[in-house]
């Protein structure tokens, strides 16, 4: 594994809430992303999990702590710097999908190239190339709503992974695909992790997918409780099966 640190958060806290309906959803988290990895965050529903991808992601901002991603310090970085910040070195999988649904898939997946002023007709043409790695290269012109979950899916990730971003950020990727959809999903998150100067964080509660993990982090109640090499869980890999 690359020395080079992608994400650096330390003592990272975060709270929702106030007096007695305050909930604590990071408590004090230390957690190293390096270069060329793909790490997983697993552990119950209400952990932190998804709470501390978005605080990794720069879409909120911890209450204590240090947050680093490619050496910027997101507290300190805001606004308009943010945002270009975000536009250029991270991608996102919302668990919701978050489509537009007036573009079409390939709209949707052309929209961070767009945003970083690529011309149109690249832009369009690059989306068409990613959405044919997910297998949707037949469903360019469909709107969300004449897509299955699975397929909205694949074109969310498909839009995450579009302008090439160092960091992506996934929030359980593969909940609404088939074995076949699911693997290949998972092949293509691993073939992107590896690249040089690059790293995934992916939530999931799928056992099935740990094998594709180089690092697996064990969050409960806002804190990780450890960290293991991904081959103790590859074991496992064999025994699972897709839905």
């Amino acid at each position: 594994m690359s020395a080079e640190v992608i994400v650096h958060c330390r003592n990272v806290a975060k709270s929702y809430g106030l007096g007695q309906e305050r909930v604590h959803a990071l408590r004090g988290v230390d957690l190293d992303v390096h270069s060329g990895e793909l790490l997983m965050l697993v552990g119950p529903s209400g952990c932190g999990k998804t709470t501390l991808i978005s605080v990794i992601a720069g879409i909120l901002d911890p209450d204590e702590g240090s947050v680093q991603v490619l050496g910027q310090d997101m507290r300190t970085t805001r606004g308009s710097a943010r945002t270009r910040f975000r536009g250029t070195n991270v991608g996102f999988v919302f668990q919701q999908f978050n489509l537009l649904p007036a573009l079409s898939a390939l709209e949707n997946v052309a929209v961070p190239l767009l945003i970083l002023g690529v011309p149109r007709g690249e832009a369009h043409a690059r989306a068409q190339t990613m959405l044919e790695r997910v297998g949707l290269g037949g469903r360019s012109r469909s709107l969300p709503a004449q897509l299955s979950g699975g397929q909205q899916q694949r074109v969310a990730i498909a839009r995450s992974l579009v302008h090439g971003p160092r960091l992506v950020v996934c929030d359980e990727p593969t909940s609404a695909l088939d074995q076949e959809t699911g693997q290949r999903v998972m092949e293509i998150l691993r073939e992107v992790a590896v690249g040089a100067g690059r790293a995934l964080v992916v939530v999931t509660h799928d056992a099935r997918t740990f094998g594709f993990a180089d690092r697996i982090a064990h969050m409960n109640d806002g804190r990780i409780l450890d960290v293991v090499q991904g081959s103790t869980a590859r074991a496992h890999k064999e025994h699972q099966t897709w839905e």
